[in-house]
């Protein structure tokens, strides 16, 4: 199974609840969702179905720090769009200094490149990529600063492990329903205290997809 290990830095972020209403919160980590769509983006790749089976492995550097921010969001209410009530000030968590590790592993994917191929090649060959717009991890604001390819052994800061738990505190998104929420799948996570652990434990990993 081929897989890539990543470093990701963002500068700053909101990784907005999915069941957040005036109120914007943030979750704590990026959802495997977002990740995901990140990195479809890296290579160019449109159609997030292309390499569903994939799987992710996630664990925090940095503990982000939350601030809070008023800013305008658009809620459509009258059909007319430029008409002043769709739109409302309303307060928006926000994280800064999001470092984090990301193992991709080509898991069941039925297609042929894999995402880690995929992203291997964007290293070796960026040439070869064709895509457009910024980078970004959530909202289009939210630029990434610098995605860097780590080898084994090369990791040598604590981690927090995103892991998978049936009773933990964090419900977050593996796949996003972007008409409506009906198609959108959840698994439940912990975030474990800082260790010198290297290699993603067994539910670390996320399988991505639909079903």
């Amino acid at each position: 199974m081929q897989s890539i290990t990543l470093k990701v830095e963002v500068p700053i972020a909101c990784f907005r609840q999915s069941r957040a209403r005036e109120y914007a919160e943030t979750y704590p980590v990026p959802p495997p969702a977002t990740v995901y769509g990140m990195l479809l983006s890296m290579v160019g790749e449109i159609d997030r179905y292309q390499h569903c089976g994939c799987e992710l492995a996630i664990a925090l550097i940095s503990e982000p720090q939350i601030s809070r921010v008023i800013r305008t969001f658009r809620r459509v209410k009258k059909q007319d769009i430029h008409d002043p009530t769709n739109a409302r000030p309303d307060y928006q968590e926000l994280l800064t200094d999001i470092r984090f590790m990301v193992w991709v592993a080509t898991g069941n994917e039925p297609n042929k490149p894999s995402l880690a191929n995929r992203l291997d090649q964007a290293f070796i060959n960026p040439a070869t990529v064709n895509r457009f717009g910024g980078l970004c991890l959530g909202e289009s604001r939210d630029l990434v600063n610098v995605i860097t390819p780590v080898k084994s052994g090369e990791v040598a800061e604590p981690l927090r492990w995103l892991v998978q738990n049936e009773d933990g505190l964090l419900t977050l998104p593996y796949w996003v329903d972007h008409v409506g929420s009906k198609g959108t799948r959840w698994r439940r996570y912990d975030i474990l205290e800082p260790a010198n652990i290297y290699q993603p434990p067994d539910m670390a990993w996320t399988a991505i997809n639909f079903d």
